[in-house]
């Protein structure tokens, strides 16, 4: 293991996020390497001093005043011995209505928890595969900083290859592409860099070609891009901050709109 591949897993290894295998190599690594020894200290010290400083904030008692003053007044109820004027059988239509609403209500919370549990199960795969090509010999299958050398590389491999964009000039540099698989279907991954931190870009194909606004988050310390356009679901994952992250994506997808026009 390299000192670059230690310091992309020290975070991890610090928040306790790694498996045994993958710990066991940093620590290894650590304990032969007086670099990644310091910076180990380091951030273990910066945790326990932010850890002793309370960073709790209590709103003063006149904040509270104050809001009860803005926000509205809750309606007066009505009479407890007024009674609405009502016959059995539109009581009874009340009920089939109320008791559809709740099947589809029902029906619908389902739907949007087996979606949701999906795409939870697909991000953790995301980032496994991204842990796994941190390790020496597993990052890139095709080398280079040419987008017209590694585009045409996936062609055969994928039913459609994943756009190559060069963005070294805006800070994130192309170093290549691989082969993964995720959810048991193959997937594209395009390599980039930022300092000496690895950008994973899986590109797999869908039947949609909606456009989907992007979304962030966050599994076991990385974390995750995810937009969907022209007929492919993209997954941008890196140990960098989220805000970097999103930069990233963000001029990514203009620049594939740019490509795109012209």
């Amino acid at each position: 293991m390299t000192c670059d591949e230690a310091e992309i897993l020290i975070h991890a290894l610090i928040d306790n996020e790694l498996d045994a295998s993958h710990a066991r190599e940093v620590e290894t690594h650590i304990a032969t390497c007086p670099r990644c020894t310091a910076e180990l200290a380091a951030y273990r010290q910066m945790r326990e001093v932010m850890n002793k400083v309370d960073l709790r904030f209590t709103a003063p008692m006149s904040l509270r005043q104050r809001l009860d003053e803005v926000l509205p007044k809750q309606a007066v109820a009505a009479p407890s011995n007024v009674t609405p004027l009502t016959s059995r059988r539109s009581v009874l239509r009340g009920f089939a209505l109320g008791s559809a609403v709740s099947a589809l209500a029902a029906t619908l919370l389902v739907a949007v928890v087996v979606r949701q549990d999906d795409q939870q199960l697909i991000e953790s795969e995301i980032v496994s595969s991204h842990l796994r090509s941190l390790q020496p010999g597993h990052l890139i299958d095709v080398v280079s900083t040419d987008q017209h050398t590694v585009k045409p590389w996936f062609n055969g491999k994928l039913d459609v290859s994943p756009p190559v964009i060069d963005l070294t000039a805006q800070g994130f540099t192309l170093i290549g592409g691989r082969l993964d698989y995720v959810n048991d279907r193959a997937i594209g991954a395009v390599v980039y860099k930022r300092r000496a931190h690895v950008i994973n870009l899986f590109a797999q194909q869908t039947s949609s070609t909606a456009h989907k606004a992007a979304t962030m988050d966050t599994i076991q310390g990385f974390n995750i891009r995810r937009w969907s356009d022209r007929g492919m679901n993209f997954w941008a994952v890196s140990d960098i901050g989220a805000d970097e992250l999103a930069e990233f994506g963000e001029k990514f997808e203009a620049a594939a709109e740019v490509k795109k026009e012209g």
